[in-house]
């Protein structure tokens, strides 16, 4: 119990540093696709899975357009 209790005290901790930074990013496929620092604000749910929606469909059209050679 004491164990569980401190898992969850320390990661609360953690947490709690890392937004007070401001530092939260989102990459998908190594493109940044959502920066706190730019936007001022945390996406909610739905903003971060519409947001990974658009990125695999763009990803998956892009991979379907035929390679152009010069």
């Amino acid at each position: 119990v004491y164990a569980c209790m401190m898992v969850f005290f320390l990661s609360n901790m953690i947490e709690n540093q890392c937004m007070s930074t401001g530092a939260f990013e989102i990459t998908f496929n190594d493109v940044p696709v959502w920066s706190k620092l730019e936007s001022g604000h945390l996406p909610s749910m739905q903003q971060l899975v519409q947001i990974l929606d658009n990125e695999m469909k763009l990803n998956v059209h892009m991979e379907s357009m035929p390679h152009h050679r010069s």
